[in-house]
């Protein structure tokens, strides 16, 4: 064992379960990977096995619902017997890898359920909006309601530990509906279930009491909560660093709430922050700060006797044994990163902390595909979900397979080609790998962006392959080597609009301002409001510089590739924060002497001074040599932005398809 990580390696007790270390697997969402009657199914038990063999001590499942009728889903899978044979072998083979494992069990998801997947009315602790559609009103759910789904609850413990589960972990934070009867913001009823704090957490207290009443004390039962909400108001959320009211729960209210719930008789808490109206908590993109919540779960610690457990982007290895080593929390749950490698907690034991793969908090494997009702991936880790049939192997013959760009598709293609025995030769005309990676991860804020990178180099010096920078293939070559395969991707180019004066010294592009090949002023304009332009715009504003995003638009980030829709909510925010101007449903007419010549739709024109024009007008690929050797070489393939200008994970996937089949 690493001995800079000792204290993630210590066992801890929660309840009379013991976990054999301090490393959760929190719970995500595991749409696709279950049977239709709510089972584990074969991709599903696959996914959580690969994690346990990867050791981690303690597995927390992603949601389940324990009745469907009062609020009735269609896509969340439900606690009924025909689960406990699936749930029997994935308990059996997970107590032989070493693990433990809790369900984590929900009273459902209220207000902030999307009303096309409900067969039911909208429902709540009250008569309160619907947070994807304000203009619908939950109904309140009848106090005989609220017994009858804490009776299921009961009935969904019986089954899992009949199944020999070790425990569950109750729904509680996030905004759900245990979050909408705790908090006064969403909780306005008469009944026992409302009023002062007490009251309203005596929903998920007499949950406990029946689930402890059935499957007896020794089955433990641990609480998840956000200790403060961040939000300002209802769809409006708040940053760390703001100054504002808090509309939801504090972290005053948040601490009461943890010794009111301990005194009930929890096993543990999971301590996260925030909601639905302030999605960046819940689920941090790439701008949070690695262990953004910490300081949650630390306060928690103070004020109780039972374990916490803290979330949020505690990837780093260093930070996580930190987290335990100075006591802010019991057990740290690794998320996302654990969807990127599975064996996160196995490498850092064995002091190898710099081959696992990191988590580039993008949300496009995970969560987009979930809310686009396709199974659980990752961008970085396309055999997320699917270990089985994604598995890469060894290639049955051994082919001379020529990979032209260094890019994140390059890199990637040259990985799994020569992780399956190929003999590979990567070719870069520049004199660095990363491609576009290289510009992205220059902000602080994408620094994760960096770690992949600096993970690939580790990956690829392991590996026999040869890599040939400064060297631009040209056709000739590729005749004359006469490769098996050829893999193209030679990755994309910005794309400049035809206008006037962009040719002057005081433009450039994103790209290269970020590489630091242009330089600038106090006041910038940037043409653009997709990702690439509201990054640079929010970098260059975190400098101290005026800055004016300008876009053809009505709003920006809503064209092309989607940006999942916690980043973008809290790039937005930060925009706004930092001060960042945004013009929008206007053109850029002219580049002039002294700034911008813009036109709206009413064809009203507008003159800007600014310093710099930063150009973010979208990447066409480039696909020059692939075009020229197109119909003179057998089993060519165009992967990554030289196929079509994509996201990193765009560029994985592409990569990972072709390489694992050729």
């Amino acid at each position: 064992m690493a001995t800079k990580f000792q204290k993630l390696f210590e066992p801890i007790k929660i309840g009379e379960v013991e976990i054999k270390n301090r490393i959760a697997m929190a719970p995500m969402g595991i749409l696709g990977l279950l049977n239709p009657d709510g089972s584990v199914g074969p991709r599903g038990m696959d996914y959580f096995l690969e994690r346990a063999k990867g050791g981690i001590g303690l597995i927390i499942t992603g949601l389940f619902k324990v009745e469907n009728e009062i609020e009735s889903l269609s896509g969340i899978p439900l606690i009924s017997s025909a689960a406990i044979a699936s749930f029997a072998e994935l308990s059996e083979a997970v107590h032989a890898l070493g693990s433990k494992i809790f369900v984590q069990l929900t009273a459902g998801l209220g207000r902030v359920a999307i009303p096309s997947v409900l067969r039911t009315h909208l429902v709540s602790a009250s008569a309160i909006p619907s947070y994807w559609d304000p203009s619908k009103t939950c109904r309140e759910l009848e106090t005989e309601e609220v017994e009858q789904i804490i009776k299921c609850f009961g009935n969904a413990a019986e089954i899992l530990a009949a199944a020999e589960i070790d425990g569950v972990e109750l729904h509680g934070h996030e905004g759900y509906l245990f979050d909408q009867f705790a908090t006064l913001l969403w909780n306005r009823r008469t009944d026992k279930y409302g009023g002062n704090l007490e009251a309203r957490l005596r929903f998920p207290i007499e949950v406990l009491h029946e689930i402890k009443g059935r499957v007896g004390q020794s089955f433990s039962v641990q609480y998840r909560f956000g200790l403060k909400h961040y939000i300002k108001d209802l769809r409006s959320g708040a940053l760390a660093d703001e100054k504002f009211l808090e509309a939801g729960r504090d972290i005053e209210e948040g601490l009461q709430m943890a010794k009111i719930l301990e005194d009930a008789g929890f096993d543990a808490f999971h301590v996260d922050a925030g909601c639905y109206d302030s999605w960046y908590w819940a689920h941090p993109p790439v701008y949070q700060k690695n262990g953004c919540m910490v300081d949650m779960a630390a306060r928690v610690k103070k004020v109780v006797k039972i374990p916490v457990i803290s979330v949020g982007k505690l990837g780093i290895p260093e930070l996580a044994e930190q987290v335990i080593a100075e006591g802010k929390a019991d057990i740290v749950a690794i998320g996302k990163s654990l969807l990127a490698d599975p064996f996160w907690a196995k490498k850092v034991e064995e002091g190898r902390p710099e081959q696992i793969r990191p988590c580039i908090g993008c949300h496009d494997g995970c969560m987009g595909r979930i809310t686009k009702a396709k199974p659980l991936s990752c961008a970085v880790n396309p055999a997320t979900g699917r270990e089985r049939t994604y598995k890469i192997e060894r290639a049955e013959k051994f082919r001379n397979i020529m990979i032209i760009g260094g890019g994140v598709a390059g890199l990637e293609a040259a990985r799994v080609a020569a992780f399956r025995g190929h003999r590979v030769t990567l070719y870069e005309k520049t004199n660095s790998l990363g491609g576009h990676l290289n510009a992205a991860s220059v902000p602080s804020f994408k620094k994760d962006l960096a770690r992949l990178l600096d993970w690939y180099q580790v990956e690829l010096k392991k590996l026999d392959l040869e890599i040939k920078l400064n060297f631009e293939v040209k056709p000739d070559l590729v005749e004359r080597e006469k490769p098996d395969v050829l893999i193209i991707a030679t990755g994309s180019k910005p794309t400049l609009p035809n206008i006037p004066g962009l040719e002057k010294s005081t433009v450039t592009t994103a790209i290269d301002l970020l590489l630091g090949k242009k330089k600038a002023g106090e006041k910038v304009f940037v043409l653009g409001g997709g990702l690439i332009g509201c990054e640079t715009a929010l970098w260059l504003a975190q400098q101290g510089k005026k800055v004016i995003i300008g876009e053809i638009l009505h709003d920006v980030m809503i064209a092309g590739i989607p940006v999942q829709h916690m980043n973008r909510m809290m790039l937005m925010n930060l925009l706004k924060f930092h001060n960042v101007d945004m013009i929008m449903n206007t053109s850029l007419l002219e580049v002039t002497e002294r700034g911008v010549l813009m036109i709206d739709k009413a064809f009203c024109k507008r003159n800007l001074e600014v310093d710099t024009v930063v150009t973010a007008t979208g990447l066409s690929p480039d696909q020059k040599l692939y075009r020229s050797v197109r119909g003179t070489t057998p089993n060519l393939f165009l992967i990554g932005d030289s196929r079509r200008a994509q996201n990193v994970m765009g560029s994985i996937w592409d990569a990972y398809e072709v390489a694992r089949n050729v």
